[in-house]
């Protein structure tokens, strides 16, 4: 015995989602990003404590491909369950160390100079 309001209401909210569903194809993916882009700042707000996201900040300043890189690292962690309350600052000076050592081992570094010397028999014969 359903009551009639409830069937009502039940009926608009489903027109409604099956319109917005609808709508929502033809809308322009920039409300989709925002709205990504305010609810990942969202979740970092909650994960970092204030002096981590000022470095986080900082750091999007210099490399903004860095900063999304932790970023995705940390919202990784943060899902899986991984993090333990907020992350402070200290912690993501080790986070950042660990991706830096990662890095370095499998690639040399951007603009490093590396030294290649031939080996050279040399003979008493050839005296200048």
């Amino acid at each position: 015995m359903e009551d009639p309001e409830l069937a009502a209401i039940r009926a608009a909210r489903t027109s409604q989602l099956q319109k917005q569903s609808g709508g929502a194809q033809g809308e322009d993916d920039g409300g989709k990003q925002a709205a990504e882009e305010q609810m990942r700042r969202d979740l970092l707000a909650t994960i970092l404590d204030s002096a981590a996201r000022e470095r986080l900040a900082r750091i999007a300043l210099v490399s903004p491909d860095r900063a999304r890189q932790i970023e995705a690292i940390l919202l990784r962690m943060a899902q899986s369950g991984q993090l333990r309350g907020r992350v402070s600052e200290e912690q993501l000076i080790g986070l950042l160390d660990q991706i830096d050592g990662a890095q370095s081992k499998s690639a040399p570094a951007k603009g490093a100079i590396i030294f290649q010397h031939r080996k050279r028999d040399f003979d008493d014969d050839d005296d200048f």
